[in-house]
């Protein structure tokens, strides 16, 4: 029998022997950790582990985000080139 974690029970299976989600798709290596995010080891449900409800709404938030910046980075960098070439 395994020990209690510290993460909230799964939503799905009410077990408590989550793990932490080390890296994904989404956020690469920081996301899961910015959002407590964590994979049910019974189920194979992820979730917020601090919270026991899903992550899906942070996930889609933190994806605009990172976009948004990296538009403006490439953006403020092309107008650069624009601004260094007329002169």
């Amino acid at each position: 029998m395994q020990t209690p974690t510290q993460y909230a029970p799964c939503p799905q299976c009410k077990q408590s022997n989550a793990k932490p989600v080390t890296y994904t798709w989404w956020g690469g290596a920081i996301g899961p950790r910015m959002m407590s995010h964590v994979k049910c080891q019974n189920c194979n449900t992820q979730y917020n582990g601090k919270t026991g409800k899903s992550n899906t709404q942070s996930i889609i938030i933190y994806n605009l985000v990172v976009f948004v910046l990296a538009f403006c980075v490439c953006g403020g960098l092309a107008a650069v080139n624009v601004l260094l070439q007329n002169q």
